[in-house]
């Protein structure tokens, strides 16, 4: 991968970790919103006043998190590319992000901008006509309490990739004598503090462009009905082993291309942004404004997640060789359950994704008339993940509106369309899919699963050794490594340890894939070469 593709790779495995906490408060929403739906629960409880205060600071909590999301994502961002000292980085992107739009704020106020100049009843009284008037007010946004443009995420990303910029560049920095108490990290909220201001002036000044630019983008996308929702699904799934499926993800849930909604004088950007304000705000969006929205989100994936990869799953399972049945059973046993439940696909796909283009290719098409077909039944359910816990929240839960019986439908006939197409293809191709490789790498991998401190060992000793080993972050399901020599991978031994696939992402990225637990396991091969170390 090229250098600028292994940045975008790492920036989007940095901005998982709002979308994490994000998804988790949407759920939240969710439960809040199906508790205040008289036609679930009843006017009993709708009546009931601690358990509606009990519901108001749910959203307030969820609603400060999502009215918030540049500053976190500035905050991840930074973190996520800081080579070291990270905790400096992750404060320098709090500094940068507000001196950013005081940036913005000074060039606004230079030209005349301000809250009164750009109300609408000031640009109608200029001449405007009302709807012209609302949509240039909408540019416009409070920022932390700092008059600015609205940015949305963007410019919390743009605030944050700066910031780590000037981290990684100064942070060992050494002043003369008599000043060196400023050196090092001290150093880099201090030349953050300098630096993003005067990007924050040259930004006002470019980003109406910007920002027309991603709009008339997004109005393409929505005027190109179904098949536009299938092109960005298509191409979602197609991106999955690169990783930069998440640039396009947040792409569409964050900024215009997601869709735009002006509502009480201010602009609600981005897919999930817009499902997460219905949520929040009940009744001031309409319906047909959500489920334009709801296209890009939960919606399209259950057919996929729910059922057909869990098809595909069985079908793999079928056509392993009698002798191998077993592992291949409780390989596939685990990540359809993930599929299942949580939408969290990877360690199925990575088991047939490199072995076969045809049934990548057949994936990522399904996968996008699943979108596309949710679309045209008027599906509305949000979210992000696409498993059986978004389809009872905000499907089920949320009532007759979310038609959440269409995507039973299609996910009734997803399953055996995935599981005789992936049978037929296997078969008819002789695909090396689990249990159908050859007998000496089948024989390397029929070793039981490690656990503990053991199966830590076997991952660094496949890895390279600790000497060969840079650095170790995870995503939701891919343990993400930057080592010094690829040659010293030894895939066999990683199999051993649970791996379901890999990924060599550049010369020095490895990324394997474990699934949704690979957040213990990495945090397992950290303490341990902490411990090897200090040892």
């Amino acid at each position: 991968m090229s250098r600028p593709g292994e940045f975008l790779q790492d920036l989007g495995k940095a901005l998982m970790m709002p979308i994490s906490v994000i998804a988790a408060a949407g759920i939240f929403l969710g439960l809040a919103a199906a508790l205040q739906n008289p036609a679930i629960v009843g006017e009993s409880v709708i009546h009931a006043e601690v358990m509606q205060q009990v519901i108001g600071f749910i959203r307030k909590v969820a609603g400060a998190l999502f009215g918030n999301l540049p500053l976190l994502f500035a905050i991840a961002a930074a973190i996520g590319l800081a080579r070291d000292e990270k905790p400096t980085a992750a404060l320098a992107a709090v500094i940068g992000f507000i001196t950013f739009h005081v940036g913005v704020n000074y060039s606004l106020l230079a030209q005349g901008l301000t809250p009164q100049t750009t109300s609408v009843a000031a640009l109608v009284e200029k001449g405007y006509s009302r709807t012209d008037a609302v949509m240039y007010s909408a540019e416009f946004a409070n920022t932390l309490g700092i008059f600015s443009y609205q940015m949305s995420v963007l410019g919390g990303v743009i605030a944050g990739l700066v910031t780590v910029i000037l981290h990684n560049r100064f942070y060992t920095i050494k002043l003369p004598a008599a000043i060196a108490y400023f050196g090092g990290r001290r150093f880099v909220p201090i030349i953050t503090v300098i630096v993003l201001p005067i990007i924050g002036v040259l930004m006002s000044l470019i980003w109406p462009v910007i920002a027309s630019a991603i709009i008339h983008l997004g109005q393409f996308i929505g005027e190109s009905g179904p098949f536009g929702t299938f092109i960005y699904a298509f191409t979602e799934r197609i991106l999955i082993p690169t990783g930069l499926h998440h640039i396009l993800n947040e792409t569409v849930r964050f900024t215009p291309v997601g869709g735009m909604v002006h509502v009480d004088n201010e602009s609600v950007i981005g897919a999930l942004s817009i499902f997460n304000y219905a949520l929040a705000h009940p009744g001031a969006l309409a319906d047909d404004m959500v489920r334009e929205a709801t296209r890009f989100l939960a919606q399209g994936k259950i057919p996929v997640m729910m059922f057909g990869l869990p098809a595909a799953a069985l079908a793999i399972y079928r056509c392993a060789k009698p002798e191998h049945k077993q592992r291949v059973k409780a390989l596939m046993m685990a990540g359809a359950l993930a599929s299942f439940t949580t939408g969290i696909t990877e360690p199925l796909e990575f088991s047939f994704i490199f072995v076969s283009p045809l049934l990548f290719l057949f994936h990522a098409v399904m996968t996008g008339l699943s979108f596309a077909c949710a679309q045209l039944f008027q599906v509305m359910i949000g979210n992000i993940q696409g498993g059986f816990i978004d389809f009872i929240v905000f499907g089920v839960l949320g009532g007759s509106k979310t038609h959440w019986w269409f995507d039973l439908l299609l996910g009734g006939i997803w399953a055996p369309v995935y599981y005789f197409a992936f049978k037929w293809i296997i078969l008819r191709t002789h695909v090396k899919t689990p249990g159908r490789e050859d007998d000496d790498i089948a024989h390397q991998q029929n070793v039981p699963v490690m656990e503990g401190d053991y199966a830590t060992a076997k991952i660094i000793a496949g890895l390279g050794g600790k000497e060969n080993i840079q650095n170790v972050d995870c995503c939701f399901t891919r343990l993400r490594v930057k080592i010094k020599d690829m040659q010293k991978i030894d895939e066999a031994i990683l199999k051993q340890s649970g791996a379901n696939g890999f990924i060599r992402a550049t010369e020095t990225d490895i990324q394997v894939i474990y699934g949704p637990q690979v957040e213990s396991i990495a945090s397992a091969v950290k303490q341990n070469l902490l411990v090897q170390q200090t040892q």
